[in-house]
């Protein structure tokens, strides 16, 4: 026997799906159709903005008000310039630069692009406080490490983005700073009280939330004070009493994605996971990336079937999809204004972010060494570097812990060595690498990571970008001299 329609339209339209490659399928429209409240595109459905925009079409012909929501963070984290890295720089340069006007101006134009083609929701910003320098997953998605300053930018980069009629989507409530875990593995914990949330991690949320800021976006972590053994996305002291009646958030609650094992394994599933988080009081459910129309099915028959056998209370689920609901309707009314800069301010906002430590001298015809450092799945395999913007510069690329610094420095002869990478202090190899070379050649460090305290003793300068975006990287080869 069949669902019945109604509960299962009613379930369909608190899911966000995903669908493999550039075309939507034709189940991918149907279900919008049938109440499904939208889908989220990822890099594996962007080819060009001339596709990406018929792709948006096809969807309307879904149903007029579908929700197509994207992660497009700028810097590390792009799905529209996947291919070649993002031409704005991420949260930490612009944190880095200080100009809370300069991230309004980034964020409006990213809206602008997002409008045009289509979508409607960006996943962004990142709003987390970077409190732990090795945090494997937030780093340069974060403002800053100072709650105000983060703060003060994340309420900007709200305004930009909702400026252009580009809902916002504030993310990982309450906080996902502190961890020095990855929620897309496992479950992280931030052992503190609420008191230290409340000072540390909260403000951001409290100045988005004034900002107006359509949605917010769950965490996958365990916060013990609040939430017990299992994540804040499951949590209704989290979801409800803190977000909702403490902060006074009206909009959207939006969980990260559920196949996430931070959220999937905590539940036994992703049909359970969106079952509990349904009643813990978020409203979208992000299913995640690998999704087809059988996976869809499932979590909503678990929806269903959680409705009859009481796990889920029908009103709560009528009031997640009416909220989903006036998402749309917002993302249709929404005035948007016109907007300029372009991505000509993103690469010239990077250039002002670089950070030099030392002196850059004598860099004529240096080689330049990429070490190879693995990307997290929320940056997905976007390319990163100098390679790009190098004028005739001669470029290798090596894996620091399988590389003999003799073999570099012969390779080299009597140029200088540009060293270039991502969280070298966490680089298997890499301190002990640029530690050698630096004790016999000149070498120049550009990092285009988190900026952790970690210096390396001897080199001739310490190049930080805070960020490896497109961007990010032409600005650090202006620096060096070697753009042409």
């Amino acid at each position: 026997m069949g669902l019945d329609p109604g509960l299962r339209r009613l379930a369909l339209g608190t899911l966000l799906a995903a669908y493999p490659g550039p075309i939507p399928p034709d189940w991918a429209v149907d279900l919008l159709a049938e109440g499904l409240a939208g889908h989220t595109l990822f890099g594996t459905n962007v080819h060009d903005p001339a596709q990406l925009a018929a792709t948006t079409a096809a969807l309307r012909q879904g149903r007029a008000d579908v929700l197509i929501a994207i992660d497009e963070e700028g810097g590390d984290v792009t799905r529209l310039a996947h291919a070649t890295g993002s031409p704005y720089p991420g949260n930490a340069a612009l944190g880095a630069i200080g100009d809370v006007a300069l991230t309004r101006r980034v964020y409006e134009a990213i809206g602008a692009e997002l409008a045009e083609l289509g979508i409607t929701i960006d996943l962004a910003p990142t709003v987390d406080v970077n409190s732990a320098d090795e945090n494997p997953v937030i780093g340069t998605r974060s403002f800053g490490a100072d709650p105000l300053r983060v703060a003060a930018h994340s309420a900007a980069a709200v305004a930009g983005l909702q400026a252009t009629g580009v809902a916002a989507c504030a993310k990982h409530f309450p906080g996902h700073g502190a961890t020095v875990a990855d929620s897309h593995h496992e479950l992280p914990t931030v052992d503190v009280p609420l008191d230290v949330l409340r000072r540390r991690d909260l403000p951001p949320f409290a100045a988005v939330i004034a900002a107006g800021a359509q949605a917010v976006m769950t965490a996958h972590i365990r916060v013990p004070a609040l939430t017990g053994t299992g994540p804040a996305t499951f949590s209704r002291e989290v979801l409800v009493d803190l977000l909702r009646t403490e902060y006074g958030f009206t909009g959207a609650v939006i969980t990260d994605a559920l196949e996430m094992k931070g959220a999937s394994v905590a539940a036994g599933g992703v049909g359970p996971a969106a079952v509990r988080a349904l009643a813990a009081g978020a409203d979208l459910l992000c299913i995640g990336a690998k999704v087809d129309a059988e996976l869809v099915e499932q979590v909503a028959a678990e929806i269903v079937e959680a409705l009859g056998d009481g796990r889920l209370d029908r009103a709560r689920v009528e009031q997640a999809a009416g909220r989903a609901a006036t998402l749309a309707a917002w993302t249709r009314v929404a005035n948007r204004l016109p907007t300029g800069g372009g991505t000509d301010l993103g690469y010239a906002a990077a250039r002002r972010a670089v950070k030099i430590d030392g002196v850059l001298t004598d860099l004529d015809r240096p080689l330049v060494v990429q070490l190879h450092a693995a990307s997290t799945i929320a940056e997905g395999r976007v390319p990163w570097g100098l390679g790009p913007h190098l004028a005739g510069t001669e470029e290798v690329r090596v894996v620091a812990a399988e590389t003999d610094p003799a073999a570099l420095r012969h390779l080299a002869g009597d140029r200088p060595i540009v060293l270039v990478g991502r969280r070298l202090h966490q680089l298997p190899g890499g301190p002990e690498l640029i530690t050698a070379l630096a004790a016999v050649h000149p070498v120049t460090v550009v990092e285009m990571g988190w900026p952790a305290q970690w210096r390396p003793a001897g080199v001739r300068a310490f190049v930080t970008t805070y960020g490896a975006s497109h961007a990010n990287g032409r600005a650090a080869a202006e620096v060096l001299g070697l753009t042409g």
